[in-house]
C-alpha cells in the first residue's frame, strides 16, 4: 500500500501546477523582526533575519537565566552554508545554594509517567 501512496506522489510531482508552486525564485526576499520584554516573568529576547535571494541574515539576543546575554549572529548562503557566531555577555549569577528541601518555591507541575516498565523507560 505505500508503494501506491508514493507512485501517487510522484505523479503528482510531475504536474506543471505543483512545480510552479514549489519553485524557489532566485530573487525571494523578506525581512522581520520582533522583541519580548516581559517585567513580571523577566522574559528579554529578540530576533530579526534578512534574505535577499539566497542568502539569509539575521540574529538573535536573549537574557539567559543566569543574567547572561547570549547574542548570535548568523548567516546561510549557497556557497558556505550557514555560519553562527555565539557571543555571551556580562558575568553568570547563580542563585546561593539552599540545603536539601530549603529554598525558594518551585513552579513546575509534578508529572506522572505511566507504562514505565521494569528499565523505568516505557519499553
Amino acid at each position: 500500500m505505500p508503494m501506491n501512496s508514493f507512485s501517487r506522489l510522484g505523479l503528482l510531482s510531475d504536474s506543471p501546477d505543483l512545480q510552479r508552486q514549489t519553485d524557489h525564485p532566485d530573487n525571494a526576499h523578506y525581512k522581520f523582526e520582533y522583541g519580548v520584554h516581559d517585567p513580571h516573568t523577566h522574559d528579554k529576547k529578540s530576533q530579526h533575519e534578512h534574505r535577499h535571494g539566497h542568502h539569509v541574515d539575521g540574529g538573535y539576543e536573549l537574557k539567559e537565566p543566569d543574567g547572561t546575554h547570549r547574542v548570535v549572529k548568523y548567516r546561510s548562503g549557497p556557497h558556505k552554508g550557514f555560519e553562527a557566531v555565539v557571543e555571551r555577555k556580562g558575568h553568570a549569577h547563580h542563585p546561593a545554594h539552599k540545603g536539601h528541601g530549603e529554598g525558594g518555591t518551585s513552579y513546575v507541575g509534578v508529572t506522572h509517567w505511566d507504562n514505565q516498565g521494569d528499565d523505568g523507560h516505557g519499553h
